[in-house]
C-alpha cells in the first residue's frame, strides 16, 4: 500500500472571492466543485491544476482566521514547477498581480542552480515558483 501521491492542500481564508479569483485566474486552477454552507463555513471549494487540487474554505461561522505569519509552525510555502521562470512571472505580473516577495532587492533570484521566486496570494498562502525539478 503506502502513500501513493500527494491528493490536495487545504487552505482556508476570510477573503475568498480573491482567493478564488487568484487561483482561478491568475494560477489556471478550474473549480471541481463548490459547495456553500459546507459544515458552518459560506464556502468550500475543489480546484484542480492537473492532478494537484487545493480545498479552498472559510472560515467556520463566528471565527475570524488569524492572518498568515511565517515564524508558524507547519507549511511554510508550496512551490510549483515551471519551464521558464521569468516567462511564468511576466504572465502572473501582465494580468495585474504584483504582491511578489523581494529578497535582496530582487523578485527573480537564484538559489543553488534554480531561478525561483515567490508570490503571496490573498489570504496570505506564500507560492513559490522555480525552474528546476532537482532540489
Amino acid at each position: 500500500m503506502g502513500i501513493k501521491a500527494m491528493h490536495h492542500v487545504c487552505i482556508q481564508t476570510n477573503s475568498y472571492k480573491e482567493s478564488l479569483e487568484f487561483y482561478k485566474n491568475i494560477l489556471g486552477f478550474e473549480i471541481v466543485e463548490e459547495t456553500k454552507n459546507f459544515h458552518t463555513r459560506d464556502y468550500n471549494t475543489w480546484l484542480k491544476l492537473g492532478t494537484f487540487m487545493i480545498e479552498l474554505q472559510t472560515s467556520k461561522k463566528g471565527e475570524n482566521l488569524s492572518k498568515w505569519n511565517k515564524l508558524s509552525e507547519g507549511i511554510v510555502h508550496m512551490c510549483f514547477l515551471v519551464d521558464n521562470v521569468q516567462e511564468e512571472f511576466n504572465r502572473i505580473k501582465s494580468l495585474g498581480y504584483n504582491n511578489f516577495r523581494v529578497k535582496n532587492n530582487e523578485v527573480i533570484y537564484k538559489v543553488e542552480d534554480s531561478f525561483l521566486f515567490k508570490l503571496k496570494a490573498p489570504e496570505g498562502t506564500e507560492i513559490e515558483f522555480r525552474d528546476k525539478n532537482e532540489i
